[in-house]
């Protein structure tokens, strides 16, 4: 998966795989093998190689964007997909087709606020999400309705997963 991560005012290209408890990630060109433990949601103990370990916590604010600990700092994340950029440029609240919800992190469904064949208007709530021991709204991206629920409530989803569909 190729993403764009912002931090601050500085942009990097970031993609990564994962394998098991592997990931192999590589921003704006240099290549890192990691060894990641989620010991809880949101909680991530990290391994450079054989070099470095470290702790990180992620969180996901009500507009979608990442705060990420790292040894006591913080960095609030913005990750866009380019690809779905592209997809969606002259897009608006009333755009065409499928719009698949997903989560910006991994986390535990606590909540479906919308329910197969509701009519949603793009900023309503329509899943909540738990991460890092907060509860998180995701909001409808489009007007239209719910076409399918690919989750339930007390499922334990990954980072990018659908939730659910709206047209």
């Amino acid at each position: 998966m190729k993403l764009q991560a912002k931090i601050g005012d500085e942009i990097s290209t970031v993609s990564f795989k994962s394998e098991g408890d592997r990931v192999f990630a590589e921003v704006d060109g240099r290549q890192y093998d990691l060894e990641v433990l989620e010991p809880e949601t949101g909680q991530f103990s990290l391994r450079l190689g054989n070099r470095r370990k470290f702790e990180a916590r992620v969180a996901v604010d009500q507009e979608g964007r990442s705060v990420v600990w790292i040894d006591g700092r913080s960095f609030e994340v913005e990750l866009t997909d380019p690809k779905r950029l592209r997809g969606s440029a002259g897009s608006n609240a009333e755009s065409v087709g499928a719009a698949d919800v997903k989560t910006a992190m991994p986390g535990k469904v606590v909540r479906l606020i919308a329910a197969v064949g509701d009519s949603v208007e793009k900023g309503d709530g329509v899943i909540v999400v738990e991460a890092m021991k907060m509860q998180n709204e995701i909001k409808a991206p489009k007007n239209g309705t719910v076409t399918a629920i690919r989750v339930a409530e007390g499922d334990t989803v990954n980072a990018g997963q659908i939730l659910l569909s709206i047209e």
